[in-house]
């Protein structure tokens, strides 16, 4: 295998605070604060008066043409993933977000985490080699490449590509779980990947695992697949027709996202037409041990986020794949929500209800629900959670059946001729909410609300959404 190479340049940020923010409450569907009815301007923003937009880091350098994707954080620093590569931020004064570099490293999703010195990114794209100047190539051939790309970041300046695993069907996501005990000092990561075809050599059908990448922390260049465990002996959710006209019921053939709740020794999984909950004790060998369907209103299992002290696990439906616009009267408010379990000490799953931001969109704006953290406050289940176009919600669903919104910030539609875009992930850390917009950059809020104010004394040094730490909760 070729040696990875890669481009490093840093870049300056611009940024732009407090763009035209409103104050008022909206009341209902159809109230927005900061736009009127469907006359809607781009960057017109609205929002709840509990939320504030601090600043932007608008696209540039190598990743200005890129989508931006998912978010890691360590310390006063986020690491942002982009379909080009990934850059790392300052974030030390949220008002005022410098970008430290920028890594060019194209691969389709670059979804994003953070250990210690080591910083892990999934390619899901076909690619001709494994460097960071590798060129798009099709899955039908044999040399290609796709997997996990292993960097060191002891010196963020000047992070070093390390290591590369190739992966089957590649990485579309990828959960750390870091090793206990005996196993202390490796980290095990679960590649979560999809669509098997049976005319892709590196990704034959039936394609019902995940691949386990271990890597020795110390001695990362080690790192290799060491086990491809299959999670649906039966084949899982055969697939049919979808409950709207958008999108087919998706038959499970991998996983799409898989978050890790390690001091619990449990994982859920959002695996296309199931959603399952494993117990990791042991990292290498993750054993299934509840599953759920829900054929009636989900259409494809996108990602699972637990409460705090694991007695719930959100499930989101991303209907239509991100690029329709579902939020909607005619989509209505169980499909591309977000369905809420309770979780037994058994570790059995639930139904209780959905939960679907409250206000409906403009006809333009691709809207779904997708990828969010808890806010970790005692004995209140809150959680914040990007829709793609339709922006930024936090909502509590610490009464299962009756899940409700407590604030939102939002954008209006894009032009025509940018298509899809919005906020791809949102997550709480250290007091503030940090966004990754696909198409206009990175983004810092401010919720203020006496629900929350408790969380904003957590002081976290690192954070991995879909490897969910035991908050202090206060």
């Amino acid at each position: 295998m070729r040696r990875p190479t890669m481009a490093v340049i840093a870049a300056a940020a611009l940024v732009i605070s407090g763009l035209g923010t409103a104050t008022a409450t909206a009341k209902g569907p159809d109230d927005r604060v900061g736009v009127s009815g469907t006359d809607l301007k781009t960057d017109e923003i609205g929002r709840s008066a509990n939320v504030k937009h601090l600043a932007n880091i608008a696209p540039s350098g190598v990743l200005a043409e890129g989508v931006g994707t998912d978010l890691a954080f360590q310390d006063d620093k986020a690491f942002v993933g982009n379909y080009d590569g990934f850059s790392i931020i300052d974030v030390r004064n949220p008002k005022k977000p410098k970008t430290i570099v920028q890594v060019s490293c194209p691969g389709s999703q670059n979804d994003i985490s953070v250990s210690g010195d080591l910083l892990y990114l999934s390619t899901d794209s076909s690619r001709s080699d494994d460097s960071c100047e590798s060129e798009s190539q099709p899955a039908t051939e044999k040399a290609s490449w796709e997997g996990i790309k292993i960097f060191d970041i002891s010196d963020l300046e000047n992070p070093e590509y390390v290591k590369s695993v190739e992966t089957a069907c590649g990485s579309h996501t990828h959960t750390l779980v870091p090793g206990k005990g005996a196993r202390k000092g490796n980290d095990y990561l679960y590649v979560s990947s999809y669509s098997p075809r049976d005319e892709y050599p590196d990704c034959q059908t039936p394609h019902d695992l995940v691949s386990i990448v271990k890597v020795d922390t110390e001695t990362p260049t080690s790192s290799k697949v060491i086990a491809t465990p299959n999670l649906f002996p039966d084949g899982g959710n055969p697939g049919g027709e979808g409950p709207t006209p958008i999108a087919d019921r998706s038959a499970t053939t991998g996983c799409h996202d898989i978050t890790a709740l390690p001091h619990k020794n449990l994982a859920a999984g959002a695996c296309m037409g199931d959603g399952i909950i494993m117990d990791i004790e042991d990292p290498e060998q993750p054993r299934v041990i509840e599953r759920v369907q829900d054929n009636e209103n989900f259409a494809f299992w996108h990602s699972a986020t637990f409460n705090a002290d694991a007695s719930k696990v959100v499930f989101t439906d991303e209907l239509g794949g991100g690029g329709a616009a579902t939020c909607d009267a005619e989509t209505g408010p169980e499909r591309g929500a977000n369905a809420i379990y309770d979780l037994s000490k058994l570790g059995k799953l639930t139904f209780k209800s959905y939960y679907k931001i409250p206000r409906h969109q403009h006809a333009s704006e691709n809207c779904v629900a997708h990828n969010g953290s808890i806010i970790p406050v005692a004995n209140r289940d809150i959680m914040v959670q990007s829709w793609y176009q339709c922006g930024v919600s936090v909502w509590d669903f610490t009464d299962s059946e009756n899940p409700k919104e407590l604030g939102y910030f939002e954008r209006g539609p894009l032009p025509e001729s940018l298509g899809t875009g919005g906020t791809w992930s949102t997550y709480y850390y250290n007091g503030h909410l940090f966004s990754s917009d696909l198409v206009r950059g990175f983004d810092v809020l401010k919720f203020r609300d006496k629900a929350t104010k408790r969380a904003d004394r957590i002081i976290m040094d690192e954070l991995n959404v879909q490897s969910q730490p035991k908050y202090k909760v206060r």
